[in-house]
């Protein structure tokens, strides 16, 4: 079977809000659908807007899946992340936006990543996102103007989620912004799993939506290859 190759696109925020947060990717939100995709022997490549060594956040050792993945060979590949722009997106199978505070601070508005998600879906290419991930989404419009997020399912951090955690810190609420986009918004109750599948884009709601993602992204790409 021909292997399977998914880039991961990671912030380069560092710092976030009137309080200059530290901020990142969070750890958990790559490890654990790194994890996944790599037992099932699917390739994973990193990248992200500037290039080089994304920011992480909330690194936590007892976790066997983060220790695993700091471990890794991968994790030093990530090191050294390829800048955006000089990737043609249509040469993997999937495309996935992580989440932590980071991308709220520039996946939400850099122009290679809106290019990025445009040209994977117009390639036949899945597109997922996790947790604060899906404002890769916005901003993203089709060739006729539409946003791609209208009428699409999605789910992202919630507004509640962000209420009790970096509402401060985030420059708009994320769920209210892909609805603000025509997206139909599905949500599970504070901190809890829930995955949205429509189609070939494919969502998760929070850190621990990473993992189910990822599975819902291995089964979609075996099906391709069945």
């Amino acid at each position: 079977m021909t292997v399977k190759h998914v880039l991961f696109v990671l912030t380069n925020t560092a710092h976030i809000g009137p309080q200059q947060r530290r901020t990142g990717y969070f750890f958990a939100e790559v490890a654990h659908p790194w994890e996944v995709l790599d037992h099932a022997g699917i390739a994973v490549e990193f990248a992200s807007p500037l290039g080089g060594t994304p920011p992480e956040d909330a690194y936590d050792e007892t976790d066997p899946a983060q220790r695993a993945f700091r471990e890794s060979d991968a994790f030093r590949r990530m090191a050294r992340s390829r800048k955006l722009s000089e990737i043609d997106v249509a040469d993997y199978d999937a495309i996935f936006f992580p989440g932590g505070l980071g991308p709220m601070g520039d996946i939400a508005t850099d122009p290679d990543v809106k290019q990025a998600v445009l040209r994977a879906w117009n390639a036949g290419k899945i597109v997922s996102a996790v947790c604060h991930g899906p404002v890769a989404f916005a901003g993203v419009k089709l060739e006729d103007g539409t946003p791609f997020l209208k009428g699409r399912r999605v789910t992202s951090f919630s507004n509640a989620e962000e209420d009790g955690y970096a509402k401060a810190d985030v420059p708009f609420l994320l769920e209210s912004a892909l609805v603000d986009e025509g997206a139909r918004y599905e949500k599970a109750g504070l901190w809890e799993a829930k995955v949205v599948v429509d189609g070939r884009l494919m969502t998760g709601q929070n850190p621990a939506s990473g993992a189910p993602l990822a599975r819902e992204i291995v089964t979609a790409l075996k099906r391709e290859a069945a």
